[in-house]
């Protein structure tokens, strides 16, 4: 982890935008004084010391009296901006010389290039954000589909904090209807019953709830190993193909064409996948095949979902059912029989081995016309017991945040236990309080340096 050291404050700037051309470039500063100073190098510098928050000017970044480029600058004034600091940012033509050449300006004047995130964390300890807002920044730029995108912004837009906030409200209420029991005890000999548990209990089920989302956000967020296997020829570069929507796989009728893996990024149904084509399952003398088919195994043990393709117009063969058995007793992940060419045969399905393969994980489809292919996207998703977790509502966006959870939900369920077998009030004190403190390390209420370089430091600079 890199130690990053941040100055609140300090006018920093960085090139917010990609370095390549394009029509427009974006150079962000924040900091005390950081107006003041690029109006230094502005051919309009008393405008833009003037100029109110929220509002653009027009002019040119000069140097030494040279021109550099034509820009506009939109102005922020504290604390009504991002970062809760004043800002501005120049927008500039696109190519990388004139962004480069504007940026080193600013660095020559005054400013000093931002850390990995400074943006983000000023915007953090100058209370315009919270921890699980600022995580989700990082997941919308991270983010290889739409559902995953949609997903951190439902975090960014107070989704997660809304739940935690709300959350922590049952504890809090029900922590001072144990401090008044405390004060005034009506029987000091027992504490069963003493109190109210009912928003505990449902504070426990809440994080319950939220621990569970991971598993299901971090698919979305990492992507899941989707194995295409099969014999040789039944089409699983087509099918490759078809998913890319391009043509990134060698297609062709001769057997072994494909020696080796390739693997792309798609999307099933809005799930990320890196997708794997493989070798064709064959006994062969080549040895560099032979290679390739030892890979696909490999490949297909350390799979999340094996997609195994068969020629509908040749059916089951002993090669297919060998590896469908051996899938099944060893692998421990989903599969699907996908029976492909189906354009060949009509409307009849060979006779399937449905004591490996159930009803359910078959799909009947054509890599070359594309039929079939959405329904297998939507059964990947089923098969990976994401369809009823997409109306979850709040949910987790980081290994962190499911950590925190999860300290929280055993020392509540350690609070309702303490209660049930008569130990002293306190204790079901302390564990609520604890509860809350590693809920407030979610929000960055309670938090240390090392947990906030290890969130930032991730970010890209500009951000």
């Amino acid at each position: 982890m890199e130690n990053i050291s941040y100055t609140p404050e300090e006018p920093i700037a960085a090139i917010a935008t990609a370095l390549s051309p394009s029509a427009l470039g974006i150079i962000r500063t924040s900091g005390k004084g950081c107006i003041e100073l690029v109006s230094k190098l502005f051919s309009r510098p008393q405008a833009l010391c003037e100029a109110k928050g929220n509002t653009i000017v027009y002019g040119w970044i000069i140097e030494n009296e040279k021109k550099i480029d034509e820009v506009l600058i939109s102005v922020f004034r504290s604390p009504k901006s991002s970062t809760g600091e004043d800002m501005a940012e120049i927008t500039c033509h696109g190519g990388p010389v004139v962004v480069t050449s504007i940026f080193n300006a600013l660095l020559r004047n005054g400013f000093r290039t931002a850390e990995r995130g400074e943006f983000t964390f000023r915007s953090y300890i100058n209370g315009k954000t919270d921890l699980t807002k600022a995580e989700a920044v990082k997941e919308i730029i991270d983010s290889r589909t739409d559902t995953s995108r949609s997903r951190a912004v439902g975090r960014l837009a107070g989704s997660l904090f809304t739940e935690i906030d709300s959350v922590k409200k049952l504890i809090i209420d029900t922590l001072a209807a144990v401090e008044v029991e405390i004060e005034y005890p009506e029987d000091e000999e027992t504490i069963a019953d003493a109190y109210d548990t009912s928003d505990l209990e449902e504070a426990k089920n809440r994080l319950k709830s939220l621990s569970d989302s991971w598993k299901t956000e971090k698919l979305y967020q990492d992507g899941v190993r989707v194995v295409l296997c099969g014999k040789t020829n039944a089409g699983k570069s087509s099918l490759f193909n078809a998913l890319l929507k391009e043509e990134r796989a060698i297609v062709s009728d001769i057997e072994g064409t494909t020696r080796d893996w390739i693997e792309s990024w798609v999307s099933f149904d809005g799930v990320p996948a890196r997708l794997f084509d493989t070798a064709g399952l064959r006994e062969t003398d080549d040895v560099i095949e032979a290679r390739g088919v030892e890979m696909t195994r490999e490949l297909s043990s350390d799979a999340d979902i094996i997609l195994y393709l068969v020629d509908s117009f040749s059916g089951l063969s002993a090669e297919d059912e060998a590896f469908l058995k051996t899938a099944k007793e060893k692998y421990a992940v989903p599969l699907i029989l996908i029976w492909n060419k189906i354009d060949k045969l009509g409307s009849d399905l060979p006779n399937a081995t449905t004591d490996l393969v159930s009803e359910d994980s078959q799909v009947r489809l054509c890599a070359k016309t594309g039929f079939g292919i959405d329904l297998l996207s939507h059964l990947v998703k089923e098969k990976l017991s994401l369809l009823s977790t997409l109306d979850r509502g709040a949910a987790l966006g980081s290994e962190r945040q499911k950590k925190c959870v999860e300290e929280a939900f055993e020392r509540i369920t350690h609070a309702l236990k303490a209660t049930k077998e008569g130990y002293a009030l306190d204790a079901a004190v302390q564990d609520m309080e604890d509860a809350l403190d590693s809920l407030g390390e979610i929000t960055g209420e309670v938090t240390s340096e090392d947990v906030l370089d290890s969130i930032f430091s991730h970010f890209c600079v500009g951000k």
